[in-house]
């Protein structure tokens, strides 16, 4: 059965169509794309005191979406010439973009967050928690890229597990934000803390589920050990 395939076997089979390879070299753009937008994200919202972007984070996640269409429309085409012939590579795929478009839709909402809250975020005493959340996506998503590119189940194995961490984190700073009151934030700032840490289990959430489409079977993406880490 095809679901028993390794992910390079189906990156093999993507390679000998040509609709498809131009899909996955589709979704790499995307990727890249959203890692762009969310260092952008990011910068502005927690380094910057006015909110400037150095380019249009808005303008790339329309070119995202315009990609998800693109990937979509290559992999329904190769459905129909084909007859439906190796179609778990079409559903990998089309797994894929969805999360990476997720991506770009939470880094478009921390941006929106930037803009809503344009004096550089401060976290209180949940600075050094939201940091170590910060610089832990930060890193997963540098990492995902190459793992996805080599198609290496077992990096892919390893970072998963390295990572499942900071969805945990995330949901302790939260928990503590909502049972607590927090005396060294402003409204604005607890408010801001909450949503940027919500926003960042969710992009790492989504980083995991990519990294699980070069470990899993299709029915098991976005699935650890057969449990949902999302």
């Amino acid at each position: 059965m095809i679901e028993l395939f390794n992910f390079r076997e189906l990156i093999e089979l993507w390679r000998s169509d040509n609709l498809l390879e131009q899909a996955f070299n589709d979704s790499h753009e995307m990727l890249e794309s959203t890692q762009e937008m969310f260092h952008e994200s990011v910068r502005s919202l927690r380094q910057s005191d006015n909110s400037e972007m150095k380019f249009n984070v808005y303008d790339k996640d329309i070119e995202i979406n315009k990609y998800e269409r693109e990937v979509r429309e290559k992999v329904l085409k190769h459905l129909a010439i084909t007859g439906g012939a190796n179609i778990i590579p079409g559903l990998i795929l089309t797994s894929i973009v969805i999360d990476i478009e997720r991506l770009g839709d939470y880094t478009k909402n921390i941006m929106d967050l930037a803009v809503e809250h344009p004096k550089k975020l401060s976290c209180g005493n949940h600075e050094d928690d939201v940091r170590e959340i910060e610089t832990g996506v930060t890193d997963l998503f540098d990492r995902v890229i190459p793992v996805v590119r080599a198609t290496d189940k077992d990096l892919a194995g390893a970072l998963v597990n390295e990572y499942l961490w900071i969805t945990k984190k995330c949901d302790s700073v939260l928990s503590e934000l909502i049972r607590e009151e927090v005396e060294a934030l402003s409204v604005s700032e607890a408010v801001s803390t909450a949503l940027y840490v919500r926003y960042l289990k969710r992009v790492a959430a989504h980083l995991l589920n990519i990294a699980t489409s070069v470990v899993n079977p299709f029915r098991a993406i976005g699935f650890v050990k057969d449990h949902g880490h999302e």
